[in-house]
């Protein structure tokens, strides 16, 4: 039987980014917290689990509706709960968030706008203009995300 994961996503704030060490220490701390919980007789999650902690990525998900705002310029692809225009998935330049109300140029049917309740995932697109805004901490691990980003680049294809 496959254990449940947990699976943390974190960032820097002052760099949206983390680093291995930075991971590694998050999880370290995360697994004594449980641990003491557990001890306390108040355990978080029943059961054996797999903790994953990690940083989201240069393609990372879109999550809170200040990252909708912080990510504005850039391509993402938005997976909708309720179809707008006809499209359950929009996909193309990110306009931002106002209130609740996210707005995006579809590249196939134009601008669309969308809550953020009806958003099922999102997440960024890997472009060159991303890349070229995200400061890289480290090149620590460069040639496992060449890997997954040849991979990505592949599962994208496969869906157009």
């Amino acid at each position: 039987a496959d254990e449940p994961t947990l699976q943390i996503m974190a960032e820097r704030p002052e760099t949206g980014q983390l680093n291995i060490d930075d991971c590694a220490e998050l999880s370290r701390r995360i697994s004594d917290k449980f641990d003491a919980m557990e001890e306390a007789g108040n355990d978080p999650i029943e059961g054996a689990y797999r903790l994953e902690v990690s940083s989201p990525g240069i393609d990372r998900p879109l999550t809170r509706a200040k990252d909708y705002a912080n990510w504005a310029g850039h391509d993402a692809r938005i997976n909708l709960m309720e179809a707008v225009s006809g499209r359950k998935q929009l996909r193309g330049l990110l306009e931002g968030i106002e209130g609740e109300i996210i707005a995006i140029d579809d590249r196939k049917v134009g601008r669309q706008t969308t809550s953020l309740d009806n958003v099922h995932s999102a997440k960024l697109i890997l472009t060159d203009a991303l890349i070229a805004a995200t400061i890289p901490v480290s090149a620590d691990g460069v040639d496992e995300i060449s890997g997954e980003i040849e991979d990505d680049i592949l599962t994208e294809e496969q869906e157009d």
